[in-house]
């Protein structure tokens, strides 16, 4: 598997999960939050694999930060 391939798989995977979880919280968390995902999937679906990868990074670190602060509820 190549390496664009392998992002491509662990974008996705990430995007799986965080799509998987309940944004409550906060509203310009959650909203920061969905547009990161909002612009991963853009990103992914243009074969943009390296935009796509860090938005998805952003996505998670506003939610991992969100629940830190106690911003967005940790389910």
């Amino acid at each position: 598997m190549d390496i664009g391939e392998e992002l491509r798989l662990e974008t996705l995977k990430w995007l799986g999960k965080i799509k998987e979880r309940e944004l409550c919280g906060d509203r310009e968390f959650v909203n920061n939050i969905k547009a990161y995902i909002r612009d991963s999937e853009y990103f992914l679906s243009k074969g943009d694999l390296i935009r796509a990868f860090e938005c998805i990074v952003w996505a998670w670190a506003w939610l991992e930060i969100g629940e830190r602060i106690q911003k967005i509820e940790k389910k």
